[in-house]
């Protein structure tokens, strides 16, 4: 095992708590077992031991994750092998005893907090429920030791911040919270689905570090699901490489990294260091299609989110907005929608200034300007079909016949390299990264001029995510299409942004070209989140905290400086 997790003063030994042998999950049909998600997988997970499942999106990661606990998705089950928890085979007890352990002895920490989470009860009454409810702790002890874990995890306000609805916080800080969710109970095993895929790069250290402490410290096991292996680098002892519900490669994290032995481990590897440049340096200048001039925006009863902020995009541009959870980059994007209307300032679209409310906006000035959301999970209606959600701007926007929208549908499948034969499937039904392709698809379906990416790789693996940008950048080619791209992946930054704003706290501390604002001298703060872009060496971490434990600037201290 390497030394990363394996920590020699750490309770961590040799006991294995989680026992695959040979798992099969399928689909289940009226006429039977359908297609095969997983196929003969087979993994040993040892106390204090962190396994990386790592592979493109629908290979299987979330569906073992998931099947570990006796867990499958709606319509899917288990048709093979054993799940041995301890001395429990999880497939031969009741689903009563299944559910004592989930949350006391097998947590899970979702892919999408925003979907896991209900919106009518506080954070503090969710992630006090599952150890009270089980009578690990009272509820005074569950909530000391959920304010200790808010605090581990660098969340504002730790004190208080459980009195906070769902809607209150940003995307990055409740991953966060809900991480601390699971680990209230100090759970034997932990399985991680993507928890830091919605998170800068800064806050992300933190979280990685938090993690990795926990595990150290109470010999918790776990599964990280992953699809970026600068991530699983630094926590993983073993990394699984999968592809289409079966194992590739599975070895030591340092031998995966450095010496893969499988072809499709080496073009994830290759991908994941290089990648292809699509930055155009020689885009004309022209009139703004997108002008924002000293906007500032807040929510009722709030301090501003964004104060000031003034940006340009023009015709074929591509403007990255980068910054921490909670920076005011998402808020931005919902002020140039008219989610949010601003209460300074102008946004202007080809010259002309837009209402400030998407109810005043006439139905062109809609159609021109598309958003991307973030989390397909809450951005998607689980019930309608993939003709439903595509079709329906392609009837809105230009009055097409059934046949006309069922044909550019499916074209837009085709686009998003999904089969046609999905065209009837719900959204419900696909695997995050292929919820988010869809998402695509339905702003493309608009023909729009601008469209507002918000994470739109954030879900997928490498492989998917540089097919994404290759798509988005032909589209941008062929059509003009200009971007506004919301992302805390400074890699993705400098492969695709022509132009870059860093925000702080609401403000925009550092923009221009994006060659000028990543070179030296840097800002403060762009210095940090450079500094913080996590690196395919297994040892990145520990280098990155010590660094800031000898003096470097941190976050919590760039962020209280006015």
């Amino acid at each position: 095992m390497s030394q990363q997790s394996r920590d020699p003063s750490g309770p961590n030994d040799d006991t294995v708590v989680l026992d695959v042998r040979g798992m099969r999950v399928a689909v289940r049909t009226d006429a039977g077992d359908g297609p095969v998600l997983v196929d003969d997988v087979s993994l040993q997970l040892r106390r204090g031991e962190v396994i990386g499942l790592i592979g493109e999106s629908g290979a299987g990661k979330s569906t073992i994750g998931l099947a570990s606990m006796g867990y499958t998705r709606r319509d899917c089950h288990i048709v093979g092998g054993n799940i041995i928890f301890g001395d429990t085979d999880i497939r031969a007890i009741s689903l009563d005893e299944r559910r004592a352990l989930r949350g006391p002895k097998i947590a899970y920490i979702a892919q999408s907090a925003a979907a896991s989470f209900n919106p009518a009860h506080t954070l503090m009454e969710q992630v006090c429920e599952a150890s009270v409810r089980h009578g690990v702790l009272s509820r005074s002890e569950a909530k000391a030791e959920a304010i200790s874990l808010f605090k581990q995890l660098d969340l504002p306000s730790p004190e208080t911040i459980g009195s906070r609805y769902p809607h209150q916080v940003s995307g990055g800080q409740l991953q966060r919270v809900m991480a601390a969710m699971a680990m209230v109970a100090k759970p034997d095993i932990l399985i991680f689905d993507e928890p830091t895929t919605a998170l800068d790069v800064t806050t992300q250290v933190e979280c990685l570090a938090a993690f990795r402490k926990l595990i150290r410290e109470h010999g918790t096991a776990a599964l990280y699901i992953t699809h970026d292996l600068a991530v699983v680098a630094q926590i993983a002892d073993r990394i699984m490489v999968l592809r289409r519900g079966k194992m590739v490669e599975f070895g030591d994290s340092r031998q995966i990294l450095q010496q893969p032995k499988e072809e499709y481990t080496r073009r994830l590897v290759t991908e994941r260091v290089a990648g292809h440049n699509f930055v155009d340096a020689n885009i004309a200048a022209q009139v703004p299609i997108l002008a924002i001039d000293h906007v500032s925006a807040n929510y009722p009863g709030k301090p501003k989110v964004i104060d000031d902020v003034s940006l340009e995009v023009r015709k074929g541009d591509t403007v990255a907005v980068v910054g921490e959870s909670g920076s005011g980059k998402s808020t931005l994007a919902r002020v140039v929608t008219g989610l949010l209307p601003r209460i300074a300032g102008d946004v202007r679209f080809n010259g002309a200034s837009l209402p400030a409310r998407l109810k005043d906006r006439t139905k062109d000035q809609l159609r021109r300007v598309q958003m991307i959301y973030q989390m397909p999970d809450v951005a998607l209606n689980p019930q309608h079909t993939l003709l439903d959600t595509i079709g329906r701007p392609v009837a809105f926007y230009f009055n097409r016949s059934r046949e006309e929208v069922r044909a550019r549908a499916a074209e837009l499948l085709r686009q998003m390299d999904l089969p046609e034969s999905f065209i009837t499937r719900k959204t419900s039904e696909l695997s995050g990264g292929q919820k988010q392709r869809v998402s695509i698809a339905r702003a493309l379906a608009a023909e729009p001029d601008l469209i507002i990416c918000d994470e739109v790789t954030s879900a997928l693996d490498q492989l998917v995510g540089e097919e994404i940008l290759r798509l988005l950048k032909k589209l941008q080619e062929d059509l003009g299409v200009a971007y506004l791209f919301i992302t805390h992946d400074l890699g993705t930054v400098k492969r695709i942004a022509n132009k870059v704003a860093v925000m702080l706290k609401g403000k925009v501390v550092a923009g221009g070209d994006t060659a000028t604002v990543f070179a030296p001298p840097y800002h403060p703060y762009t210095e940090l989140l450079l500094s913080s872009v996590p690196e395919m060496r297994p040892d990145w971490l520990d280098e990155v905290l010590a660094a800031r434990a000898t003096g470097a600037a941190t976050t919590s201290a760039l962020l209280r400086a006015p």
